[in-house]
């Protein structure tokens, strides 16, 4: 009898262990997070970004408005958090695709969209109305991120 209710106590042991776990391996898959690294300043609604390495990280509230955070490059400090509807496109992409308004020499570069990798739906930063009307006449440019490589252990 004690060794039946052992074997159960242990059954129950994997199950939550293995069930606990399951999150956890679809983390990015889920939140999207994405990490950009940008040479020159660039605007998010809001305020501008200097240049530097950021993580944007989706917050899913169930609907058409999303909600995107925005982490230093450790992912310690957030730094902003902005609002953003939900964007199609037709084709998905291996890589994260990131559209950019340019405005003019002196003007820092204006984050339009954020595409996940292999995703039609994206998110579509949400500008005041006055500011929108002048980004939709800029110059837009997508520019598609490549995963950094994976790092190979020594003697490989």
């Amino acid at each position: 009898m004690v060794m039946k209710i052992l074997n159960i106590v242990v059954a129950l042991a994997v199950m939550f262990a293995f069930f606990s776990l399951v999150p956890l391996a679809r983390a990015d898959e889920w939140d999207q997070a994405t990490k950009l690294n940008f040479s020159q300043p660039v605007q998010i609604p809001g305020r501008v970004l200097p240049a530097g390495t950021y993580w944007f990280v989706l917050i899913d509230h169930g609907s058409d408005l999303n909600v995107v955070q925005i982490f230093n490059s450790d992912r310690l400090k957030l730094v902003a958090t902005v609002l953003a509807n939900a964007s199609e496109r037709s084709k998905p992409t291996d890589n994260t695709a990131v559209t950019l308004a340019e405005r003019g020499s002196r003007q820092p570069e204006v984050i339009l969209d954020w595409f996940y990798p292999g995703r039609t739906s994206g998110h579509e930063f949400v500008y005041p109305t006055r500011q929108e009307e002048e980004l939709t006449s800029a110059e837009h440019q997508t520019i598609e991120v490549r995963p950094p490589a994976p790092a190979l252990a020594a003697g490989d």
